[in-house]
């Protein structure tokens, strides 16, 4: 009886790798077709993409990592380490954003001479 268990919980994860494979071709194809066949706006595309990742990196954690069947502390950790991936990509953004706003209103040769006085560079 435990193998008959086993046989339908094997056959059941190769259908969910199967089926998350199939979605993972689509949503990449139809992401190719939208940016390459420029059916909307640049600014819209942009977005439409994001939207698209994010249902790229559900599928992905749904059918091939297995988030959300079973233990509890796999999707804490995969929910700790996302938070810390965002925290290190909205800090990156933040950092270089205020660099950008305050080194934007010198020439080229203003921030030359900046950083040669105060950098020593």
């Amino acid at each position: 009886m435990k193998r008959r268990l086993d046989a339908h919980d094997s056959s059941a994860r190769y259908i969910s790798y199967i089926v998350g494979f199939i979605l993972s071709v689509l949503v990449t194809l139809a992401a190719y077709i939208v940016v390459v066949e420029q059916l909307w706006p640049t600014e819209v595309l942009v977005y439409i993409i994001l939207a698209m990742a994010v249902v790229q990196l559900v599928v992905q954690s749904v059918f091939f990592l297995h988030i959300g069947r079973g233990n509890k502390w796999k999707l804490i950790t995969y929910l700790f380490a996302v938070l810390i991936v965002l925290i290190i990509v909205v800090g990156s953004l933040w950092i270089m954003s205020n660099l950008n706003y305050n080194m934007m209103q010198m020439t080229p040769e203003q921030m030359e001479l900046y950083m040669q006085q105060n950098e020593g560079i």
